[in-house]
């Protein structure tokens, strides 16, 4: 049904809109809208090679129409330990259509297959519903909670550690 691949430069609109959609700031590493020409420069000096950047982010394509529906990126690789944290957006119009479920099994298979990924974690809201069943039904189990780890209208939210280990 989908396909990932890197981002591009058609790519720069819909990301530009993604990372400055104030109701996903509380998940983002900074607080501060971005600019078109940040998310221009990011796409223009993309290097794919987790192994040196320590992240990937891909783009969530569906095959039948070629609309682009999110991003999936790993982040924090850690190649000696052959870990990495798991983030994923969907956006809203196309949420709720086995999107991120197919993101994140081609995801998992790429990580542990071709780069030798022993273990996937994912930090998630503890109140994110959603979110942790789809984790729970792909094979992350909880591992942890991180307590006031996110900030959200001047009160603080606990944060579920999520683990996938591979074989």
């Amino acid at each position: 049904m989908i396909s990932l691949r890197a981002p591009e430069q058609s790519d720069v609109d819909r990301l530009f809109l993604w990372e400055n959609d104030p109701a996903l700031f509380e998940s983002l590493p900074y607080a501060a809208p971005v600019s078109r020409m940040q998310v221009w420069e990011y796409i223009n000096s993309y290097n794919a090679d987790p192994f040196s950047t320590r992240e990937l982010r891909l783009m969530i394509t569906d095959k039948a129409d070629g609309n682009t529906v999110g991003h999936i990126d790993l982040f924090d690789f850690d190649p000696v330990n052959r870990r990495a944290g798991v983030a994923i957006f969907i956006d809203e119009s196309f949420r709720r259509q086995g999107y991120a479920r197919e993101a994140l099994e081609l995801l998992a298979t790429y990580a542990a297959h071709t780069l030798g990924v022993h273990q996937l974690w994912a930090n998630i809201a503890i109140d994110n519903e959603p979110s942790k069943r789809l984790f729970t039904a792909l094979g992350y189990k909880p591992a942890g909670k991180l307590r006031s780890w996110l900030r959200r209208n001047g009160t603080y939210t606990d944060v579920l550690v999520f683990q996938k280990l591979f074989a």
